[in-house]
């Protein structure tokens, strides 16, 4: 049974954070040059080195600030509501947490998710079956990382993916084939960690955060 980030288990998931800083991605992994915790980083260097001859991996989006957390929970929330009128809010809360998490336990906001994709050497994105942020209503549900109904090649490569990643200690979730965290409440409780590694990182800190090679 797939486990939303709505879940009361990920809130209960205690923090014990280990003040990694975040650092700036350098440019090797993509133009957005993303802010990740710099645990999240050095994962993330062992798994591209994992990838073969000719592939890398483009991170997209790191850190995200509460603020911007919030803009894509009201976006997505009305989005859902258009597709199910009549939505009571507690089912609103558990369908939006398939595509955005509740800012209290979102991996993005504490520094420790990554939105990523596969490139190959000439820079261009590999198939993986959807866009990078496709919802489950975009996409018919194409979004989850097992989706039945997409091609061989994307899903040789969500499995690519998954081979890496999960080889160096991240975790997928599954209603993103793009979304993979380290150290975060939702990490914790599919791992059994005793506590997260990472909370919410403030913006101030963003703003002083270093380089990763």
């Amino acid at each position: 049974m797939t486990i939303l980030l709505s879940d009361p288990r990920v809130a209960a998931v205690p923090v014990r954070d280990s003040g990694h800083p975040l650092v700036r991605l350098d440019a090797s992994f993509g133009p957005a040059r993303a802010l990740v915790r710099r645990g999240l980083a050095d994962r993330l260097a062992l798994a591209r080195a994992d990838l073969p001859r000719g592939m890398s991996l483009r991170v997209v989006e790191g850190h995200r600030a509460v603020a911007d957390q919030q803009a894509i929970i009201a976006a997505y929330s009305a989005e859902v509501c258009a597709a199910h009128p009549g939505i009571s809010p507690e089912q609103l809360a558990v369908l939006t947490s398939r595509f955005v998490a509740p800012v209290a336990v979102a991996p993005h906001v504490a520094g420790a998710a990554v939105d990523l994709t596969l490139v190959d050497a000439r820079g261009e994105e590999l198939d993986m079956g959807t866009a990078i942020d496709a919802t489950p209503e975009q996409s018919d549900g194409a979004c989850w990382f097992a989706a039945d109904g997409i091609s061989a090649d994307a899903r040789a490569h969500r499995d690519l993916l998954a081979r890496v990643l999960g080889g160096a200690g991240l975790v997928n979730y599954p209603t993103e084939w793009w979304h993979w965290s380290h150290g975060d409440r939702y990490w914790a409780l599919l791992t059994g960690a005793d506590a997260a590694l990472h909370g919410p990182v403030a913006a101030a800190a963003a703003e002083h955060a270093g380089t990763a090679a």
